[in-house]
């Protein structure tokens, strides 16, 4: 399938799924369980307002979702209490699977995901989100439950950015134009259609997650899209638009090492697939420079993107989720 005709078939916009309840039919007639993930960290301003609504909507209203959990990073705010008291099952991620190593990020919580919750259909949504809605869930289940051959939707959105109290249209997504678009465009032209291939918000079916690696880091997302288009095709993946998404922007400084992350993994999969022939080891070691007034230093800081093995590896995964 070329680029122009997975842009036509594979991109969506969430009101062709609004129905929800031809959602909750087709759920069933394929028997599929469904389970949203929550990865957060320090998240107790939002983490609330996402899982009642969530939870009204989708799991009492209409019965299209059958499990909340939070996979929480360690954080130091109320979010773990907050969630408990909301509903929402709540796990610690570095309770789980000790005997693999315990690392922190986003992407172990993820990768951990798939070992903790039963769902066929995996959501990740980030817990960041102010304006959070129902079609942040239904508009990702949609074209996994209306086509079988489709196993990955990511979402994609309007991203304001702020400035002060002025919210700017089309500000966000700094990184995906200017580092990850040129990239895929350069080594994985399958992918360049991918709107915002680094939304925190996506889901897919189970049987294709756990045969993936999964990076604990920034690069988690890079490294999904990459892993999947080149092992699976890129007519397993679609998109869907939500809209708009807003939450906290970040500084450039931590954009920095959002890159960082990425790069790491990016290269890390140029090489895998024989894209590039990397001649030496990638270094963790991110150094940054720190000013105040005419003084200036040095900061530096360990981002190594380890990468976890694919879920179907482990044994205590398999005993766990053994399908007849």
């Amino acid at each position: 399938m070329n680029l122009e005709a997975w842009l036509k078939k594979n991109s969506y916009h969430h009101s062709r799924y609004q129905d929800i309840e031809r959602l909750v039919e087709l759920k069933q007639e394929k028997s599929q369980k469904i389970a949203l993930s929550l990865p957060t960290l320090n998240e107790e301003e939002t983490i609330a307002k996402e899982i009642i609504l969530i939870q009204t909507e989708l799991m009492i209203r209409h019965q299209l979702i059958d499990e909340i959990a939070v996979v929480d990073s360690g954080s130091e705010d109320q979010t773990r209490e907050i969630a408990r008291k909301y509903g929402a099952t709540v796990y610690e991620a570095s309770d789980y699977l000790k005997e693999e190593g315990v690392y922190q990020g986003k992407g172990e919580n993820l990768w951990k995901s798939l070992y903790l919750l039963d769902g066929d259909i995996i959501i990740y949504l980030d817990a960041d989100i102010k304006n959070i809605d129902p079609k942040f869930v239904y508009g990702l289940v949609g074209p996994l439950l209306e086509r079988d051959e489709i196993s990955y939707v990511k979402g994609f959105y309007e991203r304001p950015l702020k400035f002060g109290q002025e919210m700017r249209r089309g500000g966000g997504g700094r990184v995906t134009e200017i580092l990850v678009r040129p990239l895929f465009n350069l080594f994985f032209p399958q992918l360049a259609g991918m709107i915002q291939p680094l939304s925190g918000e996506y889901a897919g079916r189970r049987e294709l997650l756990e045969k993936l690696p999964f990076f604990i880091g920034y690069g988690v997302e890079t490294g999904l899209l990459i892993d999947i288009s080149e092992q699976f095709g890129i007519e397993t993946i679609a998109q869907v638009d939500l809209d708009r998404r807003v939450h906290e922007n970040q500084d450039l400084h931590s954009l920095g090492k959002m890159a960082f992350g990425i790069l790491q993994t990016f290269f890390s999969r140029v090489d895998a697939f024989d894209k590039l022939q990397l001649k030496q080891e990638l270094q963790g070691i991110y150094s940054s420079i720190l000013t105040a007034g005419d003084q200036y230093r040095m900061q530096q800081e360990e981002l190594t993107e380890i990468e976890r093995p694919p879920m179907i590896e482990l044994e205590q995964y398999c005993q766990k989720h053994v399908r007849e």
